[in-house]
């Protein structure tokens, strides 16, 4: 069974959730349970979206291995960094997944821990530029639904993470 982590924090944007649809789905296709989605965060418990929509979740410390995992975004990316933990997170734990994926601002996440130095990646078109001056290593393909490059995948937006979801299990 593959294993999908849905890695959320305080004021992710819940479209994010939508994305273990398409796992849900598969599964459902198949007949039989192929992917197995779970939602963490840093520290476990209710995490609030930004509309003020809780949602629960399993901290970190109760990884244990995970195939892929999918990274949402905040709405504002630019005055809400990941947290250190978060960061030190994905530069060591994470890495042992086979695929890592930053949905819409995700990339933002992805960029704060250094996995998308001197690979191409896209993310929203309102923080694209943002995106280019915070992270210069980053190479911005910012006329793509989502990218890949190597194991790092990265949408541009919501919706499109939507359409990466159905690329990861296309892969």
């Amino acid at each position: 069974m593959h294993k999908i982590g849905l890695l959320i924090s305080d004021h992710f944007q819940m479209l994010a959730l939508s994305t273990l649809t398409v796992f849900e789905f598969a599964n459902l296709v198949a007949g039989e349970a192929l992917y197995q989605p779970t939602v963490y965060s840093e520290f476990g418990g209710t995490v609030y979206s930004s509309s003020g929509i809780g949602v629960e979740s399993r901290g970190l410390e109760s990884v244990t291995q995970i195939d892929t995992w999918l990274v949402a975004g905040v709405l504002s990316p630019v005055d809400e960094p990941a947290s250190a933990g978060i960061v030190h997170f994905l530069q060591t734990t994470a890495l042992q997944a086979r695929r890592i994926a930053g949905i819409c601002t995700g990339a933002f996440v992805l960029a704060q821990a250094g996995l998308l130095d001197k690979k191409r990646a896209t993310t929203h078109w309102a923080h694209a530029r943002s995106l280019e001056l915070q992270h210069p290593d980053v190479q911005l393909e910012d006329d793509h639904i989502f990218f890949i490059d190597d194991r790092i995948w990265a949408s541009a937006g919501m919706t499109a993470g939507l359409d990466m979801a159905l690329g990861l299990v296309e892969k």
